[in-house]
């Protein structure tokens, strides 16, 4: 009987950034890693059958969401985010990885010429007890499966 292979828990993963350390890219959620690609219609008057092509059109991608709990030496991120407030030009790269059980990589989601175009602070509340979360959308160019 063949071995079974199961699928990879969706808990092990690491988030790297350009010019970010390590510990400052620990997340507790990653979201976002979505491909499209439209739909372009198509047709010309001698076409038989009487319906339309579908061509391939823009490609896009939508924006990574990172989302980690806020300590006193966070900041890396804001500063990443300041940059932009501040309109200097400052693009990173970075990869969504994948780990198995033993915390071996497996698969990589590589990101170019990322920005952060949104910071969410955390939601405070006096009654409730919840870890304080910052979240940040990552615009980026290029999303590949390596």
């Amino acid at each position: 009987m063949p071995d079974r292979i199961d699928p990879y828990r969706g808990y092990n993963f690491r988030v790297e950034l350009a010019n970010v350390p390590d510990p400052a890219a620990g997340f507790r959620e990653c979201s976002g890693l979505t491909l499209t690609t439209d739909a372009v219609d198509y047709r010309e008057g001698k076409d038989i059958p009487l319906t339309v092509r579908k061509l391939t059109g823009l490609r896009k991608q939508n924006n990574i969401v990172l989302k980690r709990g806020i300590t006193q030496a966070r900041k890396e991120l804001w500063n990443w985010y300041k940059n932009t407030i501040n309109g200097v030009q400052d693009r990173r790269d970075g990869a969504i990885v994948l780990q198995d059980e033993e915390h071996k990589d497996v698969l990589r989601w590589k990101f170019e010429n990322g920005w952060i175009c949104k910071w969410e602070g955390p939601s405070v509340n006096a009654t409730g007890n919840d870890v304080a979360i910052e979240s940040i959308e990552i615009c980026h160019e290029g999303l590949l499966l390596v």
